[in-house]
């Protein structure tokens, strides 16, 4: 690949949220991108038309993160349209909250093959088809370590994607591919804000010396320096919070 081509990223849960605001900052950089999505095919396609809009390249494509057929299939899409696979923001995951003692196993088990397996699974087909120079970018959240109440179950799958994605960066030694983990604090996304009061939503924005949520652009612009000139962060995770301690 010369230079004069632009790099290609894949970002998964790219229809909506961080994703979708992952999705456009990397465009804006000059990446060609892949808008990965698993059930709501119409967003996904507003997110691409968002990104060719404004001149970018972009093409939606489906798949079950936790299905190994189907995320080799996603790669081997951004490959055929593009030439290769240099990026991957891996932000799909689903939250849900209760107290441990209350907590549905069934919830459990779904929140587990899509924070959990799916992001082993991607990672995997990433760690295979990376091309030098390339960068992983998988998600947690802030509360791994703040340990809200209600959060035990979505926090314990995301402290699993930090220690995968430390451990891969060393597995991935001298290939030239950083492996990072964002954890990003309270933002204001719909999966965020659904089902929170607005007391609850007004404490939390509260809580970073900033004083406010922080906003899908803010999270983006994070990914985007790991995605691009961040050649010497590897291996570590990036607490996106506005300052939450």
């Amino acid at each position: 690949m010369t230079r004069s081509q632009p790099r290609v990223a894949i970002v998964t849960g790219g229809s909506g949220g961080i994703g979708r605001a992952i999705a456009e900052r990397l465009a804006a950089d000059g990446m060609s991108v892949v808008v990965h999505y698993a059930g709501n095919a119409e967003r996904a396609e507003k997110t691409a038309k968002a990104v060719t809009g404004r001149g970018g390249s972009a093409v939606a494509h489906p798949a079950d993160v936790a299905e190994p057929d189907q995320v080799r299939t996603l790669f081997e899409e951004a490959e055929r349209r593009f030439g290769g696979v240099d990026v991957v923001a891996n932000t799909a995951g689903i939250m849900l909250l209760a107290p441990v003692a209350e907590f549905d196993l069934a919830d459990f088990d779904r929140m587990h093959r899509t924070n959990v397996r799916g992001t082993f699974v991607v990672s995997q087909e990433a760690a295979r088809r990376l091309r030098p120079g390339g960068a992983l970018i998988n998600f947690s959240t802030s509360v791994a370590k703040l340990a809200h109440p209600t959060y035990a179950a979505y926090a314990a799958t995301k402290a699993a994607v930090e220690a995968m994605t430390l451990i891969l960066a060393r597995e991935l030694r001298g290939r030239d591919v950083t492996v990072n983990t964002v954890a990003p604090g309270p933002t204001a996304t719909p999966l965020f804000l659904n089902g929170k009061s607005q007391e609850t939503i007004d404490h939390l924005a509260s809580l970073p010396p900033l004083e406010r949520l922080g906003r899908p652009e803010d999270i983006a612009e994070t990914v985007a320096f790991l995605a691009g000139p961040a050649r010497w962060v590897n291996g570590q995770v990036i607490y996106t919070n506005g300052g939450i301690v």
